[in-house]
């Protein structure tokens, strides 16, 4: 936002925003509030602007276009974003209906051609807007990963709070595959709160510990011709070996 600033600041706004008129008179934003937020901001008392009519659909779709544009879009923004896109696309009846494939597969399909994705991607997006807003948070800041978001999106609500529960007590988000035998027994009406606990408690490989060896405790010790990360580990590794060995020599000798 400071670089728009400073850049309309030098050259003024090179791009008219998108505007339709409205019954009551003015004028409806359409595409471009950033900029015209830009605008106000390098203190511009006006900004270049493009009146065009439109239906409410039509606005719909330039405004979902222009905002799914930006750099960085949490997912939550562009599940709602699509959502918003295919219903208007629906209500335009720009929909096919020759075959039998499902007309909301169609419609993301549309979605996704003007916007580079698959409309089985579109349809994964829009999944998300079924989580509860504690777990899509916890989607947009990263800390549960796309794939499993969206088939833990298939879980009832109370079903998905006993998950946001779980995740709060023990600090643990669900993987890919337990989020699939999740969704497996929300389907099938047996998930219960043990069931629940019993999947997720199965340690997971991102949640093994990891150590981190400070190079200076025990430099003194390394050989001379230990010097790569790699040697260092594979001197360590059998430095423990040894020890193993020896232990266990011990505990036979006894």
């Amino acid at each position: 936002m400071d670089n728009m600033v400073e850049s309309i600041k030098a050259i003024g706004v090179k791009e008219p925003i998108l505007v339709r008129p409205k019954q009551n008179g003015g004028y409806e934003m359409v595409a471009g509030h950033r900029r015209n937020y830009a605008t106000k901001k390098a203190g511009l008392n006006g900004i270049p602007a493009i009146v065009r009519d439109m239906t409410d659909e039509e606005a719909t779709v330039i405004m979902v276009d222009s905002n799914i544009q930006r750099e960085k879009v949490l997912p939550s923004e562009k599940a709602y974003a699509y959502k918003m896109k295919m219903e208007a696309l629906s209500h335009q009846g720009k929909k096919e209906t020759s075959r039998q494939v499902g007309k909301k597969l169609i419609s993301a399909d549309v979605v996704g051609k003007d916007n580079g994705e698959s409309g089985r991607q579109v349809q994964r997006y829009i999944r998300l807007t079924e989580l509860i807003k504690e777990l899509l948070d916890m989607v947009d800041i990263g800390k549960i990963s796309f794939n499993p978001a969206v088939e833990i999106s298939y879980l009832t609500k109370e079903e998905q709070y006993l998950l946001l529960d779980y995740i709060k007590r023990y600090d643990a988000t669900p993987s890919q595959s337990q989020a699939i035998y999740l969704k497996k027994l929300s389907q099938e009406g047996k998930l219960t709160t043990d069931k629940l606990e019993e999947i997720m408690s199965v340690e997971k490989p991102n949640q093994k510990p990891k150590y981190n060896i400070h190079y200076d405790r025990f430099e003194k010790y390394l050989p001379r011709d230990v010097v790569t990360e790699k040697e260092v580990e594979d001197f360590l590794f059998k430095c423990v070996e040894e020890h193993h060995r020896r232990l266990k020599q011990r505990q036979m000798a006894r």
